[in-house]
């Protein structure tokens, strides 16, 4: 038996790698002789760092950085491949967590930190940045980070215009004279937590807006700003950001990097599947267990467990999702290739508890389905009794992580 361990983080409760431990302890503990291997899994939001550069596989750079706010920040990223790639994620400068939700505004949120680890990664000699996007506080279209790396952005009096998507609405000219030139020598790929376009009703500002503090009232203004900047930037530059599908993630920094860096996006959680090499281990897994914190219909535009049910389903391998809550038909879900999907929650009990006992509930969960995965796969005809092993099951095999 080989069970593949690939979930995402729950947010802002357990981070993937934690998970995928919980995971397996409660699988071994019903069925210890059964291959485990983790893949930790991120969707280019939280986790994307550990999820590539973690557990010693790559070095991690520290270094202070400007916060969305403004304020100055610790942040981090890592180096691959002797130096040679750089692994960032962008929430480590702008994300949402760094602003406590009474003081959070996305009309002034900057994205001007995540130019400065990008150009700290090109000053460490990387020329092939992955950047994950997701767990904004920000929605200035990248404006921010195009500032740190050289780009003026002016308003109709040629002053430059302050940090903040809200600024955006003035926007009259962009200057790329300044922009860092080490750029054009370097592959820059975006890791899409969401596929949206910049502007519009499914758009960065009206979708995600909400959550980062905007009233109605902001994130239509938001809108417009993002609108003008998308025009501003295909009238000067020649490239068309405003349906750009993926353009709208990070409130438009993935817009940012493709109009400035040359950046390709790429949904995020096949860009981390591919650098972890996921897909090899699972070819010739009996089963996928992978997860999220929650389960709803905001999972098939791009998030992990169905990144990693549609890789299973080219091998036709079964895949469990597990998550902290589930919500809404998951027949979309059904369609992609998941087997079947379990909520944690072993009863009654508040939000705040499933929470504090995320890592417990997943080790029970995964040990109740070890039971059952078991019982289904003993298959009794004439009176006899058979556990099917897997071709060169002798010696059992455990793996904290794959190689």
């Amino acid at each position: 038996m080989k069970l593949v361990i690939a979930p995402d983080s729950f947010k802002e409760v357990a981070p993937a790698e934690a998970v995928a431990e919980a995971v397996a302890r409660g699988w071994a503990a019903v069925w210890p002789d059964t291959e485990l291997v983790l893949v930790p899994m991120a969707d280019g939001g939280e986790g994307t760092l550990e999820a590539l550069a973690g557990g010693g596989r790559g070095e991690l750079v520290e270094l202070e950085v400007t916060g969305p706010m403004g304020a100055p920040v610790q942040a981090c990223f890592g180096l691959l491949d002797g130096g040679g790639t750089a692994v960032i994620e962008a929430a480590q400068a702008n994300g949402l967590h760094l602003v406590p939700e009474a003081r959070r505004d996305p009309s002034r949120a900057t994205t001007r930190g995540v130019g400065e680890l990008i150009r700290a990664a090109l000053d460490r000699g990387a020329r092939r940045l992955i950047i994950g996007v997701g767990g904004s506080a920000t929605n200035d279209g990248g404006a921010g980070m195009a500032r740190a790396l050289g780009v003026t952005l002016c308003g109709a009096e040629g002053r430059e215009l302050p940090d903040g998507g809200g600024a955006l609405g003035e926007l009259y000219r962009v200057d790329c004279a300044g922009l860092d030139t080490r750029l054009a020598q370097t592959e820059l790929w975006v890791a899409c937590d969401v596929d949206n376009p910049l502007c519009g009703p499914s758009g960065a500002s009206l979708v995600y807006g909400p959550q980062k503090g905007a009233d109605p009232a902001m994130a239509a203004r938001l809108d417009r700003a993002l609108a003008r900047f998308a025009a501003v930037v295909e009238r000067d530059t020649g490239i068309v950001l405003r349906d750009l599908p993926g353009a709208g993630a990070a409130g438009g920094l993935a817009a940012g990097l493709v109009a400035f860096c040359g950046a390709r996006l790429t949904p995020g959680v096949e860009l981390v599947a591919r650098e972890a090499g996921l897909e090899g281990h699972v070819r010739d897994a009996d089963l996928v267990i992978t997860g999220e914190g929650s389960l709803d219909g905001q999972s098939l535009r791009g998030k992990v467990p169905v990144g990693v049910a549609r890789i299973a389903a080219r091998h036709g391998v079964p895949v469990i999702a597990l998550a902290g809550r589930i919500a809404g038909s998951l027949d979309g879900l059904y369609a992609e290739g998941v087997t079947a999907a379990f909520a944690l929650a072993e009863g009654p009990m508040t939000r705040e508890e499933s929470m504090r006992d995320t890592l417990a509930l997943a080790e029970r969960k995964a040990a109740m389905i070890a039971r059952l995965w078991r019982a289904a796969g003993v298959s009794t005809f004439f009176g006899v009794i058979e556990c099917p092993k897997r071709d060169g099951d002798i010696q059992p095999t455990q793996r904290r992580r794959p190689e």
